[in-house]
């Protein structure tokens, strides 16, 4: 598994200063997290540019170049049913390009890279995150 131990994912690293306007990003290891914790997982791997909320506002997403979505809204959006395969996909596709350009880390292999060679407990993080976004949706 190539990418275990070597895949990073986007993380909040705020060096703004008068000097330097610019937001950077720091890249950190991936790290385990429970795999029946949807919300220990979101706030691991989705929040820094999601935020915490969903909205799009974590603390990363100014130093992205496209705004990352409001996941609040992902049901409102489809007609009011929340679009669990498509958050799946997006979460798992090492092919879909999800938000203009490869700011968002394929989750898939970073997941796999967490759960060893048990392809079965990726599946099971992927429904449990998409399950908790599911949760976050604007009533």
């Amino acid at each position: 598994m190539r990418f275990k131990g070597l895949l990073m994912f986007l993380l909040a690293s705020f060096l703004l200063s008068a000097q330097e306007p610019a937001t950077k990003m720091k890249k950190v290891p991936v790290t385990p997290t429970s795999p029946s914790s949807g919300k220990e997982m979101y706030n691991s791997y989705c929040a820094s540019c999601h935020g915490t909320d969903g909205k799009g506002n974590g603390p990363a997403a100014p130093a992205l170049k496209s705004h990352p979505t409001d996941l609040t809204l992902l049901a409102q959006k489809n007609g009011g049913k929340f679009p669990s395969a498509h958050v799946m996909s997006s979460i798992q596709d090492v092919t879909q390009n999800v938000h203009g350009s490869k700011d968002m880390p394929v989750w898939g292999p970073l997941l796999s890279s967490v759960s060893g060679t048990d392809q079965a407990l990726v599946k099971v993080r992927i429904n449990v995150i998409t399950s908790y976004i599911e949760s976050m949706q604007a009533k």
